[in-house]
């Protein structure tokens, strides 16, 4: 059974092929994906080589999933004169389809330190990464820029981290939206994370500012939502 943070951030199911009425990672087209990522560019005369089928074959399965982002054509270098042939290659959407385990190595290692460290000493390994952190934003946040370019700067910050922040104005208040949380696996076992995101902001913005959450992805809700006030 998936997680609650493997739901969220699983990504979207790859859309249907109406082109030949399979779906788009049909058997044929995995061995295909497979393939390109074992080789540094094929050509789809030699995909059709490698996987026993026709080239017309393999260039309608191409054809798909480049229309899909998962593949892209590049020319080869070339090795004498003459146009180069036309390779193909897996885009870094391709790449995404295939198991990536840092999520659970994430967890593993912050459970090897609350063995080895205990519980306190893991809050001061957060501690040391949200003050390295806070020096990092402050760099990018003027704080005595108005609370809408510091707002606005932050959720730059953040969405160039994975979370696709947005600011968003909410009467005098604005409210930092998270769509998306890159370690959500790491902070269903490591709480004082979230604790740590709070001090960042509130350390990040200034202090004539209030940041409450309002809305948890661990606590069920689809995103998290952070109201900032000024004092």
């Amino acid at each position: 059974m998936r997680s609650f943070c493997d739901a969220v951030n699983m990504p979207a199911a790859p859309i249907a092929d109406h082109h030949d009425g399979e779906p788009v990672l049909s058997e044929a087209k995995r061995r295909l994906l497979d393939r390109l990522k074992r080789a540094d560019g094929l050509t789809a005369a030699e995909l059709a080589v490698e996987l026993a089928i026709t080239e017309s074959a393999v260039r309608l399965h191409l054809d798909v999933l480049a229309g899909h982002g998962l593949v892209a054509r590049r020319d080869r270098a070339a090795a004498g004169r003459g146009r180069p042939p036309v390779e193909w290659v897996l885009t870094d959407l391709g790449t995404e389809l295939f198991p990536d385990r840092h999520g659970d190595l994430t967890v593993e290692l912050i459970e090897a330190l609350r063995a080895a460290m205990g519980d306190d000493g893991l809050d001061a390994v957060i501690a040391a990464r949200t003050a390295v952190q806070i020096d990092g934003y402050r760099r990018v946040i003027d704080r005595e820029a108005p609370a809408r370019k510091r707002v606005e700067a932050l959720a730059r910050r953040r969405s160039a981290e994975g979370y696709m922040a947005e600011a968003v104005r909410d009467g005098d208040d604005w409210i930092l939206v998270e769509h998306h949380c890159p370690v959500c696996a790491a902070a269903t076992v490591c709480q004082g994370l979230c604790r740590g995101e709070l001090e960042l902001f509130r350390s990040a913005l200034g202090d004539d500012v209030r940041v409450e959450r309002e809305q948890h992805l661990l606590s069920g809700d689809s995103r998290c939502a952070y109201r900032i006030r000024l004092d």
